[in-house]
């Protein structure tokens, strides 16, 4: 059920995020000059999914033409098509001077009056459903659509004591540390996966004298190809019309492509006739390449089709790939691809179309340089090298995926009041403690150790 639409328990009230929450505006006397320097937020410092802090660049007053004021303390929330339905706000903890400016395409809120914690509107604001049915009323023309201030102003927010308030915000707070040590865990590791490919690309699996090519060093046994000469087919994917009613056919699109990594959680489907879709569907092994794109780092993305989601078709945004089985591994060609050599030469064959976005052609793909080694044995153990990293990263990804699902859950239910609100470490008693299980319930379990009643806030 919808945030919206749950009845509130109890005594439990709501009133408007603009009861408790005011833009905060530049003073009038101000004189920006008198600092040496001001922070700035541009949109890409903001960060998105929970994280509290934007990374600031700082600049001298005579630098700052236009952009947002901002106070510490502020909720940062980005208006703007598509970075407000991704999430990117930021929660002003910690800031050199008492004010900065970010971009003008955010909303910064701050508490009306005291009684209130931002981090609970920071973690509000996250909801799913909230940013739904603020999206909804975004305004503007095509692909630059804002959200309206008053509109923000008039969702729905729980009317809490400030005690309540950072309870529950205390208790969010610390699933999304969990998420962040996970997320860290997952950087490191692809950092690893990285390094080892960069290795493996110059010296091989038996540290081989190296030559000299387009890409760079290569083991001296290995070939350099083209991707032309390694292919069975190149083919763009279908321009039927998908839409999130699911149908027979799951339809892959540039958001399902990430470097070396299939992602069907945000998944479209389309209607097509048996004949229409056979032409479109994936095969195991397939190659799909992101062929637009107005960000130049996801030009060029691509990744191996293993069967998920089972019987696939592909966009017409992607372009897809099936190699010669018996001259390469698709999984060693996507490796490379997305290492430092093989994102070079894509960037090198990117094309810039009249709306500013970047594009590959088939003959751009084809053209890419492909280092070989000399057998399929080879080219099979350096993927088994690889694959041994990946199920370390999708390791701390699924945990990562329990943590951000408990967080959903944790959020529904202390906004709406299905769960009570506590402090960590409170009620503790006749020995026990009482803990949220995955379904966000209460559930006692023996204290083994009074530090647990002392680690909350005083």
């Amino acid at each position: 059920m919808s945030l919206f639409d749950t009845t509130l328990p109890g005594q439990r009230v709501s009133s408007r995020i603009g009861d408790a929450y005011e833009v905060t505006k530049k003073p009038r006397d101000l004189d920006i000059a008198s600092l040496d320097a001001i922070p700035f937020a541009n949109m890409d410092s903001i960060p998105q999914g929970g994280a509290y802090h934007p990374e600031y660049t700082m600049k001298s007053p005579t630098q700052i033409k236009s952009g947002t004021y901002f106070e510490r303390g502020d909720v940062l929330i980005a208006k703007i098509t598509p970075s407000f339905e991704n999430g990117k706000q930021a929660l002003v903890t910690d800031l050199p001077t008492p004010f900065g400016y970010a971009t003008t395409e955010v909303i910064p809120l701050r508490p009306r009056a005291d009684g209130h914690d931002p981090r609970l509107l920071f973690f509000f604001l996250l909801h799913p459903d909230v940013r739904h049915r603020v999206a909804e009323c975004m305004e503007g023309a095509t692909g630059r659509h804002r959200v309206p201030v008053d509109v923000l102003l008039d969702v729905q927010y729980p009317d809490l004591t400030l005690q309540e308030q950072t309870a529950a915000a205390d208790i969010l707070e610390t699933t999304q540390q969990m998420i962040a040590v996970e997320n860290g865990a997952i950087e490191t590791a692809t950092a690893l996966k990285t390094a080892t490919m960069e290795s493996l690309l110059s010296r091989g699996l038996r540290g081989e004298q190296q030559k000299e090519t387009e890409i760079g060093p290569i083991p001296d046994s290995w070939s350099l190809v083209r991707l032309v000469d390694v292919r069975e087919s190149i083919q763009y994917g279908t321009s039927t019309r998908c839409t999130y009613d699911k149908s027979v056919h799951p339809v892959l699109r540039i958001p399902n492509v990430d470097p070396q990594r299939i992602d069907s959680y945000d998944l479209k489907y389309c209607t097509l006739s048996d004949d229409e879709a056979a032409r479109y569907r994936l095969a195991l092994g397939d190659l799909v390449f992101v062929r637009t794109n107005g960000v130049m780092d996801r030009l060029g993305s691509c990744a191996v089709y293993s069967g998920e989601p089972p019987g696939a078709l592909f966009a017409s945004y992607l372009i897809r790939v099936r190699l010669q089985p018996d001259l390469v591994n698709p999984y060693f060609v996507s490796s490379f691809l997305s290492s430092q050599a093989g994102v070079s030469s894509i960037a090198s064959r990117a094309m810039t179309a009249s709306d500013g976005k970047f594009n590959l052609n088939t003959a751009a793909i084809e053209s890419l340089p492909i280092p070989v080694p000399p057998t399929l044995i080879e080219q099979n153990e350096i993927v088994l090298v690889l694959h041994a990293i990946d199920r370390k990263i999708d390791l701390h990804r699924r945990k990562r995926e329990v943590v951000l699902q408990l967080f959903n859950a944790l959020l529904h239910k202390l906004i709406v009041g299905e769960s009570p609100v506590f402090r960590p470490g409170d009620l503790v008693s006749r020995g026990f403690r009482q803990v949220l299980d995955g379904d966000g319930r209460l559930k006692e379990e023996p204290v083994h150790s009074i530090a647990y009643a002392q680690r909350g806030r005083p």
